[in-house]
């Protein structure tokens, strides 16, 4: 699969098993247009990632259908992140059981036709903890507009020039390190309150431990609850984290199929009229998908995808947009 030998440029190709759509896919990883970490075409991204051996920038290009991924990956961590590619292209999603006819007829028919019309969508994997997990908390109870924000301060004032030849805007969050460094007058100016900025550091405290759990499979198909010290375990143990910022998380760590966002702000709305054609609560949002349970996140971005959007009830010029996605 690769073929450079450097530790700073590793290059190479690799064939997907099932065609992918980069931008529906990585779609996910991108937090606002203006997100320092990530740029994302059709065609071709360039992400920037920390690794367990340092710092790395993976540019991909899908040059022909069928013709594969080309890839390159520098910096200390290259070898890494060239490593993680297959997972970054759907290696370990599995959609044979989703798409297994005896479960595929019983998905509401506006999830059926989006399937037909993203088959090359896949949930990738990062397995990386800290980075994701700091995003979803800096999207606690504010809106997208205030959490973008943010993210984009941090990143450029505290965080660091990605390595090798790429963009220059391309940027990595600081580091746990770099978090616990940052004094008052750093959150106050990145617009972050005290409660998330709190948060965070215990965030970057709990990293190392965390980043442990990275490469775990996530059994998020059995319904019962899973044992002490797993991942979400671990999430769910830093003070101010819980189930909506440990779906975030996952969601992008580990491409969960199942892991739901409970609590946020437009979600069980949005799924509630799609699939009853009224709001719902998360409860009864919960209700709704439990026939799909191991599958349920495929659902909810499949519906995200299908096109068909929320009403809204606001004024139309209202001037923010109050997700906490």
């Amino acid at each position: 699969m690769m073929n450079g030998q450097s530790s700073s440029e590793v290059r190479g190709r690799y064939q997907p098993e099932h065609p992918v759509d980069l931008l529906s896919s990585w779609s996910i990883f991108r937090r606002g247009l203006g997100d320092p970490t990530i740029r994302l075409e059709r065609t071709e991204a360039w992400l920037a990632l920390d690794t367990p051996l340092g710092d790395a920038t993976l540019h991909v290009t899908l040059p022909d259908p069928g013709a594969g991924v080309c890839f390159v990956a520098y910096g200390p961590g290259a070898r890494w992140a060239a490593d993680q590619v297959p997972q970054l292209f759907g290696a370990g999603d599995d959609w044979s059981a989703f798409d297994d006819p005896a479960f595929f007829s019983g998905l509401p028919e506006l999830v059926q036709r989006s399937r037909s019309l993203h088959r090359a969508l896949v949930l990738p994997r990062t397995s990386r903890v800290f980075v994701p997990a700091a995003g979803a908390v800096l999207e606690q109870r504010v809106t997208g507009i205030e959490a973008n924000y943010a993210w984009r301060w941090l990143i450029r004032h505290a965080g660091r020039q990605a390595p090798g030849p790429c963009p220059a805007s391309l940027r990595l969050f600081p580091t746990p390190r770099e978090i616990l460094g940052l004094k008052r007058w750093d959150w106050q100016a990145a617009r972050v309150d005290a409660s998330r900025a709190t948060t965070l550091r215990h965030l970057a405290e709990a990293a190392s431990r965390l980043e442990w759990w990275g490469p775990e499979e996530l059994e998020t198909s059995k319904p019962q609850a899973r044992p002490p010290g797993t991942l979400e375990a671990a999430l769910l143990a830093v003070p101010g984290i819980g189930p909506w910022t440990v779906a975030e998380t996952l969601q992008r760590s580990h491409g969960s199929a199942d892991h739901i966002s409970v609590g946020d702000f437009h979600l069980a709305d949005f799924v509630g009229q799609v699939l009853t054609g009224h709001r719902v609560d998360d409860a009864t949002m919960l209700s709704l998908l439990e026939p799909y349970r191991g599958h349920r996140q495929r659902v909810v971005r499949l519906l995200q995808l299908s096109g068909v959007r929320k009403q809204a009830f606001g004024p139309r010029y209202a001037p923010l947009d109050h997700r906490n996605r």
